[in-house]
């Protein structure tokens, strides 16, 4: 940097500072990434606020013991199964390990017993949560600046922001009541290749989407797969909240996917527990090197991966391969009881939206027949601005659906998120919820 430019550098620096925001990157000030940070502000502000803004896992069900009896039997499965000595054992827990991950066949043994996805363990990365995967997916197919990604609309946030610090410009895709417009979705992959684009992907969350809570049919998931194919795109599939369903269990996309159109992002967040910060990606898509050589995508993604966490830590990888191995490759099983919790807690959300909100009021809502969400539609804006005073004056917290937009959209919407809280709190919130509408409205 030349002093010249520097000066210039710092002459919009405002006193007091050393740095102007302008200087760095752009996504540090895009809305996507401010979004969680307002919201926590928010809850910090007003503590005793009843909160329907936090999508978490319930917290009734931790139990610091389960995480010494997943490492022995993860560390058992080593000894037994896999032979190895204790200074093995001990190099396998406490050194740097294999980038990809070190329990790739126990996650592939998970999908094929839950998902019915049958995946090469060495097609996937086992990553730092879902967020990593993520990142690592879309900087992959980011080569140059004519590359798009798409993404259902309304989207989840953690999304766009990775889209955004990858230097990815997101197209919005309709969503609709059945998960995505596929109209829309071919309109909007045509629309962007007659501006000299190159669509590398869909993202979409066929199963209780975040935010909407909306499930994609069987015939969607089936005619979208179709559509990609005669479109030439990938389909970057997200599936957090598919384990709490009420008995009818979709196949995913990867589980219908013939053609290696589908790259499956994964957690244990929900389903394992979110401290552990353990994700994977199925990544089983050929690439051919100008040498002629062809690889995975995984391959890739593990080089990518290694600039940026080099390895996920191997302690967090063997509790969540010791719950996997104590409940026979089944987190359905393992989590029965949370799915029963988050089915009660849907009920009773939708339920007490009804009875606050009886047939020809203002107010209407969707509703999942599972996952952790539903979205009410006011007849006012409901903002920021009015989320900080609903906090304020009425005690319960939101999310406004426009957090969840590109641009204009979800403004007279919110989510509310019921998988954490008590049957006595979801009362309450409600009653609080409904008392800021009548405020509204009077």
């Amino acid at each position: 940097m030349t002093s010249g430019t520097q000066a210039g550098v710092f002459a919009e620096v405002a006193q007091g500072a050393d740095l102007a925001a302008a200087t760095l990157h752009g996504s540090l000030v895009d809305p996507a990434l401010e979004s969680m940070n307002f919201l926590n502000e928010i809850a910090g502000r007003y503590p005793d606020a009843i909160s329907f803004a936090s999508g978490r896992p319930c917290e009734q069900f931790f139990d610091v013991g389960l995480i010494h009896r997943y490492l022995d039997a993860y560390c058992e499965y080593l000894t037994t199964e896999r032979g190895f000595s204790t200074v093995r054992l001990n190099q396998a827990l406490f050194q740097y390990g294999r980038t990809n991950g070190m329990i790739g066949e126990l996650v592939a043994r998970y999908l094929e017993t839950d998902e019915g996805i049958a995946a090469d363990p060495a097609a996937i990365v086992v990553t730092v949560g879902f967020q990593e995967g993520m990142f690592a997916v879309l900087r992959a197919l980011r080569a140059d600046q004519s590359d798009v990604l798409l993404s259902v609309s309304p989207s989840y946030v953690g999304l766009t922001g990775a889209a955004r610090l990858a230097d990815l410009p997101v197209w919005p895709v309709r969503g609709g009541d059945d998960g995505i417009d596929l109209d829309d979705l071919v309109t909007t992959v045509r629309r962007a290749r007659s501006a000299g684009l190159r669509v590398r992907a869909c993202y979409l969350m066929p199963d209780f989407a975040n935010p909407s809570g909306v499930s994609m049919s069987l015939a969607t998931r089936r005619r979208l797969l179709e559509v990609a194919a005669a479109e030439e795109i990938l389909l970057i599939e997200d599936n957090p909240y598919g384990t709490f369903h009420s008995g009818e269990h979709l196949p995913t996309l990867k589980a219908l996917d013939t053609r290696r159109q589908v790259i499956y992002i994964g957690s244990f967040a929900k389903v394992g527990f979110p401290g552990a910060r353990v994700g994977f990606t199925v990544a089983d898509q050929r690439v051919a090197a100008d040498s002629g050589h062809v690889s995975l995508l995984a391959d890739y993604l593990g080089r990518i991966k290694s600039m940026i966490t080099v390895n996920t830590p191997a302690v967090a990888q063997a509790v969540i391969g010791g719950k996997l191995l104590l409940n026979d490759f089944s987190l359905a099983k393992a989590n029965e009881r949370e799915t029963a919790h988050y089915l009660a807690n849907m009920r009773r959300l939708l339920d007490g939206l009804h009875r606050r909100f009886p047939a020809g009021s203002p107010v209407t809502w969707n509703t999942p027949t599972g996952g952790f969400f539903a979205v009410v539609t006011l007849p006012f804006v409901a903002d920021d601005e009015l989320m900080e005073y609903s906090a304020r004056a009425h005690g319960v917290l939101w999310t406004p659906m426009s957090h969840f937009y590109a641009g204009a959209g979800g403004s007279h919407q919110a989510r509310l998120a019921c998988s954490q809280m008590t049957p006595q709190a979801l009362e309450e919130g409600l009653d609080r919820f409904a008392a800021l509408v009548a405020d509204r409205l009077s």
